[in-house]
């Protein structure tokens, strides 16, 4: 049996397919290599480089490699950048999405794993926010993954496909072994962004929004470590492959940080007071957003080993100074 990785070479994608190694799971990446890096995905895994909406390249790859499941990793995920080119988004996560979805049809794949976002729930009106809360996105991102979200859950009812949705919180950290981290150049997560400002690749770094309806007016997130991330998409296939019913379930810790939160965190684990400046929202930034994650726990039996802020950051450092260490 071999599980098929899209995206394998980026950020999230890469740690998966180490996980997936260690599992013994025979595994071949499929990777434009537009955001990734070949030198991120581990050695035993298979490369192809190619693109997600190449239905001949992955009906060929399902057909001659016995595809058993598919982790669908790749898509764009840059928020404000998807508020400026939507159609981008559209095609990228959408279009490809249903390109892939119908070659796992056709191919007689078993399982489907799909990495999601809780960008899905928009502003949502509980928090921590429950899986069945109003879907309201409020960025084409988060659009173009619920309108995925949508034809997997179809397309799976109409064929009898398994399925996972994992919506993910804010994803952070780095490999504990050091292997893989957020490599990506110009990249707009938090912690990498602070992390670049403590290390000297930044001046200095800007928070956006000082007045959103928070206790300290910054946006508040649940922040989840990566290798935490991918164990839970292990555990989804288990579930899936015992029997389990499809399933869409929270990926996050079920508590939040602010910005500036975070930002005192980087500097007190960094030993570093860098330079932050207070800058308007960014459209598309709903004031806070945390995970009820009690579903994916009790279907799955997923339990985080890296639930501490201090640990991410720690962890995201020590990938960007052995970063920094490759490039020079």
């Amino acid at each position: 049996m071999t599980i098929l990785v899209t995206g394998g070479g980026g950020y999230i994608g890469s740690h998966m397919v180490h996980g997936l190694l260690a599992d013994g799971e025979r595994t071949i990446v499929l990777d434009n290599l537009s955001t990734g890096f070949e030198w991120a995905i581990a050695p035993g895994a298979q490369l192809v480089v190619g693109d997600i909406g190449d239905q001949a390249l992955v009906g060929k790859l399902i057909a001659e490699n016995g595809i058993e499941a598919i982790i669908h990793f790749a898509g764009s995920i840059v928020v404000p950048e998807s508020v400026a080119d939507p159609l981008g988004y559209y095609k990228n996560n959408t279009v490809n999405s249903r390109a892939l979805i119908e070659c796992a049809v056709k191919g007689g794949v078993k399982h489907f794993i799909f990495s999601s976002t809780a960008a899905v729930y928009g502003n949502p009106e509980k928090v921590p926010v429950g899986e069945d809360e109003p879907l309201r996105p409020v960025s084409p991102y988060g659009s173009s993954k619920l309108m995925t979200e949508i034809m997997l859950r179809d397309a799976a009812f109409a064929h009898g496909l398994s399925y996972g949705i994992l919506r993910y919180f804010n994803v952070a950290g780095a490999d504990p072994q050091g292997r893989t981290g957020q490599s990506t150049k110009g990249a707009t997560h938090l912690i990498k962004v602070a992390v670049e400002t403590a290390l000297g690749r930044r001046d200095r770094m800007q928070v956006f929004g000082t007045d959103y309806p928070t206790p300290d007016g910054t946006c508040l997130r649940d922040y989840i470590h990566v290798t935490d991330l991918t164990r839970a998409h292990s555990d989804m296939l288990r579930y899936l492959r015992s029997g389990g019913a499809p399933a869409t379930v929270n990926c996050g810790y079920g508590h939040g940080y602010s910005v500036l939160e975070v930002i005192d965190t980087v500097k007190r684990v960094s030993g570093v007071d860098f330079a932050v400046e207070m800058a308007p929202r960014r459209p598309g930034d709903p004031a806070q957003i945390v995970a009820a994650s009690d579903r994916i726990r009790a279907l799955t039996g997923w339990q985080p080993r890296y639930d501490d802020l201090a640990t991410i950051v720690g962890h995201a450092l020590a990938w960007e100074r052995k970063l920094m260490a490759r490039r020079n």
